[in-house]
């Protein structure tokens, strides 16, 4: 297995409007292998941090089992505007895609939804922002995205979601996958959030 920092704003897939993506560079990464490196779960493409890869079949079949069980201990970091209600907590707000014509597909909270569950715990503050620590129990897509929002502090730069311009303020910051030894691994702020951070507390 291989962990990555993936940077924000490369794909791990390519899109219909074609452009690099993690995808060009996975033949790189196979080290002497046969068989290209492939990732183990999703992280979006404005998203940076880390990516774990298997490295073959078996690896990535046990990864893939460990992630669906909800083992893997993940852990992201995110810049958002305003505040949470309390300084911890979690929530439980189901999520469903929606689509339509005129704005494409998004995720809204909906009681038909999957159920997702994110904790969270504010790690620091200041003028009107505020920098949360995250732990998804489930793994829906745009999960922290749309719990942020529903939370009434978007995250800084999530256009989707009610966040304004300008580059997306979350890090997939750790992940600690349950093997034997177990593996952990975090990933430094990107330097588009290190404004931020500092300005709420983090001393890098």
């Amino acid at each position: 297995m291989l962990v990555l920092n993936k940077p924000a704003g490369l794909p791990v897939h390519p899109g219909p409007r074609g452009g690099p993506s993690l995808e060009d560079w996975l033949p790189a990464l196979a080290f002497g292998k046969r068989r290209v490196p492939q990732p183990a779960h999703r992280l979006d493409t404005d998203t940076a941090g880390c990516l774990v890869l298997g490295r073959t079949k078996p690896a990535l079949a046990a990864l893939g089992a460990l992630f669906a069980s909800g083992r893997v201990e993940k852990t992201y970091w995110a810049v958002v505007r305003g505040a949470p209600p309390t300084d911890e907590g979690e929530i439980a707000a189901p999520l469903l895609k929606r689509s339509t014509a005129r704005e494409g597909w998004r995720m809204v909270v909906d009681p038909a939804g999957q159920r997702a569950l994110t904790e969270w715990r504010v790690l620091g503050e200041a003028d009107g922002l505020t920098w949360l620590e995250l732990r998804p129990r489930t793994g829906r897509t745009h999960q922290i995205r749309v719990h942020c929002a529903h939370l009434g502090c978007p995250i800084v730069g999530d256009v989707r979601y009610g966040g304004g311009e300008g580059a997306m303020h979350l890090l997939a910051r750790a992940i600690v996958l349950p093997l034997e030894p177990p593996i952990a691994e975090t990933a430094p702020p990107p330097e588009h959030m290190r404004a931020a951070l500092s300005a709420c507390g983090w001393r890098g």
